[in-house]
């Protein structure tokens, strides 16, 4: 179970920012009334049960009157007119031990983004014969694997470095690409989701993804970028479509002429954010879009089994806590450890506009249209 940052800078003016960006309107919406009912004995519960005329169950934590009408989103998807654009910067999927299920490449061939997926010498044969591009597997050189900071007091173990080394390899075949940032995600992801109007609906197309890289170009200043999970977007929670200074992870665009490369065998993606922000850059994370993804422990391979069927949360949140002492301490929720960070800190750091920026004052879609169908796979290779 991933826990969700509390503590970050929610812009104020992010309407006067999101300028020139697609149409964004979500509203908080709170009930009229709650509530709390208690049963004296299970005969009254029953009775009340069939009264409501609602399905309930023994777990049944709360139901709405009269009965909240299912949302019929899955039939719907955000696709494009013809005229949308692909990303402009590369994608790379570190995966391990999850050819067969490759969630996160078959979300990108399914709205017809291209990607590379990086994995160990080991498996490149297993990954080869069932990716949709096989050319598009790229081999994990061993010097990374050598070379990498596990930030780990005792490394004689022979364990996992964990994705980071792989990340760092992504990093730098971007940079010998001539790109100026790259995306770098996590293989569990199952969709992407544009959040508007109060509605989670997937998109098929990477259009709005391509929307998102050219707000981060808009300035100088962003260090790391990323997408909210959706399952902390509550639909009626009212979020603005971005936030700033808080910790990116699964799913990051990344400047490639940062000073840094990813360390640690836990916790490397907050590592990272925690780094760029201390030095003044800022962060942006997007709830605008939202990335679908299985909880971390919930799934074979990968880092569940390299680490937490074995060792548990401690040691991850131990070394978060070992390197920013600062702003990060290990505490106890939801019964198991957790790292705790304060992002309060960076709210200081403030984003900068490029200068000569011409921003359209009006919305821009950028040829979104909502679509409804059985297939709703999309086939651009641009």
């Amino acid at each position: 179970m991933e826990e969700q940052t509390t503590l970050f800078d929610i812009p104020k003016d992010w309407e006067t920012e999101w300028q020139g960006m697609p149409e964004y309107s979500n509203k908080r919406i709170e009930p009229y009334k709650t509530l709390i009912v208690n049963f004296v004995t299970r005969e009254d519960y029953l009775d009340f049960v069939n009264v409501m005329e609602q399905p309930m169950t023994s777990q049944t934590k709360y139901i709405y009157f009269p009965e909240a009408i299912k949302n019929d989103n899955e039939q719907y998807r955000w696709g494009d007119d013809g005229t949308g654009k692909n990303p402009k910067y590369p994608f790379y999927i570190i995966s391990k031990g999850r050819a067969q299920s490759r969630l996160t490449a078959k979300t990108l061939e399914s709205i017809g983004v291209p990607y590379s997926i990086i994995v160990e010498e080991q498996e490149y044969y297993e990954y080869k014969e069932v990716v949709k591009s096989p050319n598009n597997v790229l081999v994990l050189p061993k010097k990374y694997l050598d070379e990498y900071d596990t930030f780990d007091k005792d490394d004689s173990s022979g364990r996992s470095t964990g994705p980071g080394a792989a990340r760092n390899f992504a990093w730098q075949h971007s940079i010998d690409s001539g790109v100026d940032k790259h995306w770098v995600l996590d293989d569990n992801i199952l969709g992407f989701f544009r959040y508007h109007n109060n509605r989670k609906i997937k998109i098929s197309s990477g259009t709005m993804i391509r929307c998102l890289e050219d707000f981060v170009d808009r300035y100088e200043n962003v260090a790391l970028a990323g997408l909210q999970y959706e399952k902390f977007c509550k639909r009626n929670s009212g979020q603005p479509p971005y936030i700033t200074n808080t910790r990116i992870y699964s799913c990051l665009l990344i400047r490639n002429d940062l000073p840094y490369r990813w360390r640690g065998r836990y916790n490397e993606d907050t590592d990272l954010s925690l780094r760029a922000l201390k030095d003044k850059w800022c962060t942006l994370e997007f709830n605008a879009l939202l990335q679908g993804k299985v909880v971390t422990q919930a799934m074979q391979g990968g880092n569940t089994e390299e680490f937490y069927n074995n060792e548990g949360t401690m040691n991850k949140s131990k070394m978060l806590e070992e390197m920013h002492p600062d702003v990060a301490k290990v505490v106890w929720k939801f019964s198991r450890w957790h790292h705790e960070v304060d992002y309060s800190f960076f709210k200081k750091n403030k984003l900068k506009l490029k200068e000569g920026l011409h921003i359209n004052n009006c919305p821009d879609n950028s040829g979104m249209i909502l679509t409804r169908g059985e297939n709703h796979d999309h086939k651009r290779t641009d």
